[in-house]
């Protein structure tokens, strides 16, 4: 009798931690693991504005997944998949391989949401992943030589906008990354402007008043310009245009406005629900028992109404017990309900200062800060133990990802 085949299908935060929390639990020669990502690297979602503004090493954000896994007991395929055969069990890849499956899992998380916006996709700048978060780097130095050459000012402008987490988070690493960047290429720092557009009231508005408040005032300390309560209309390679008659010359708008599912699963003949893949109580895709969808592609109902939030907190609580059902299906064992449990939320506002909120606790300041570098070591220690978080800080090559600039 041959050995089911696992099939996971990316490997950010919910793919690669199911696949590590496999190898834990499979006994050897139970079942054959084989990971696909599009590329040999997993990058840290929630530090991609380092990358933007380089203010982390390459390594130190795009982790090399052979190094990560047991090859011994997962697979790791670098491929892009360019559909599923659900009825047939089968993975088509790029360039017409194919992989058999009998257990498949779809991590492929999630697309920049430009809700329509005229200009946004063809113009902005996205932090959706490590390739495109260095177009942002590379984008920035660009425009530092065109200054030299021409000096637009709008070149010298860069506009975030989204005041959510990773908008803020995006501000502050350009208030702490800009100064170095502008002396490495004798570009004079008060002549940098860094604007943040949000068309609700306020920056994160889902904190707490006085969250919002430091917030705002660590922004306004940092010589950023908030406009709050005020839509995008339009982005031009010039400018963004803004309600009540606003423009912004500009050649950078970063956007962080928000995601959605990944859109390549609505061809594979799986329900799609506003977007994304339903999923039940155990991570199986609706009135399927052998495919399973974690993280931002999958639609976990939280209540009858409501869904829960495309974060990273939630793939990584879904993973461990993702990987936990497949072992039961496959050893015809009962499967365990998904429970999320909100363990908090931490904004970077540069490396000096964050905001968060833990239960009832609020979070700001360098504490604040300290709790954010907690949060990233405690995962990396669960990806690779105390070594991985001693390589990372201390002995992370410096050599650059080869990635292609375009986004």
């Amino acid at each position: 009798m041959s050995k089911p085949k696992i099939v996971i299908l990316g490997a950010g935060y919910g793919g690669l931690i199911t696949s590590k929390s496999l190898e834990k639990l499979l006994k050897s020669g139970e079942a054959d693991v084989t990971l696909i990502n599009k590329h040999d690297y997993h990058y840290l979602t929630t530090q991609l504005h380092k990358t933007g503004v380089g203010t982390a090493a390459d390594r130190q954000i795009a982790l090399s997944i052979p190094e990560l896994i047991n090859s011994n007991k997962t697979q790791f395929l670098k491929a892009s998949v360019s559909s599923v055969d659900i009825k047939s069990q089968v993975v088509h890849l790029e360039g017409g391989d194919t992989v058999n499956y009998d257990y498949l899992l779809i991590a492929l998380g999630f697309e920049v949401e430009t809700f329509g916006i005229p200009g946004i996709k063809e113009n902005a700048l996205e932090i959706r992943s490590f390739r495109s978060s260095k177009a942002i780097y590379h984008h920035i130095i660009k425009q530092f030589n065109l200054y030299k050459e021409d000096q637009d000012p709008s070149r010298l402008t860069f506009v975030v906008a989204g005041g959510g987490f990773t908008g803020i988070e995006m501000l502050g690493e350009l208030a702490d990354g800009l100064p170095k960047l502008c002396k490495e290429h004798d570009i004079p720092f008060e002549k940098i402007r860094i604007v943040a557009i949000e068309a609700a009231p306020s920056v994160i508005p889902f904190f707490p008043k006085q969250s919002i408040q430091y917030t705002m005032n660590v922004l306004e300390k940092r010589n950023i310009e908030l406009i709050t309560g005020t839509k995008i209309l339009e982005c031009t390679p010039e400018k963004v245009v803004l309600e009540n008659n606003i423009e912004v010359p500009t050649r950078s708008l970063i956007w962080s406005c928000g995601v959605k599912g990944n859109t390549i699963v609505h061809k594979w003949g799986l329900p799609i629900v506003k977007g994304k893949i339903a999923v039940d109580s155990y991570l199986r895709v609706k009135n399927m028992n052998n495919v399973f969808s974690i993280g931002d592609c999958s639609l976990f109902l939280k209540d009858e109404k409501n869904a829960l939030a495309p974060t990273a907190q939630v793939a990584l609580q879904q993973a461990p017990l993702c990987a936990k059902n497949i072992v039961s299906s496959i050893r015809g064992e009962s499967l365990k309900a998904f429970e999320y449990h909100h363990k908090g939320s931490v904004a970077s506002i540069g490396l000096m200062a964050a905001v968060g909120k833990v239960g009832n606790f609020r979070l700001s300041g360098l504490f604040g800060a300290f709790m954010k570098q907690v949060i990233e070591a405690r995962y990396l220690f669960n990806l690779g133990g105390p070594s991985l978080i001693i390589k990372q800080h201390v002995g992370v090559s410096r050599e650059p990802v080869k990635v292609t600039v375009k986004q």
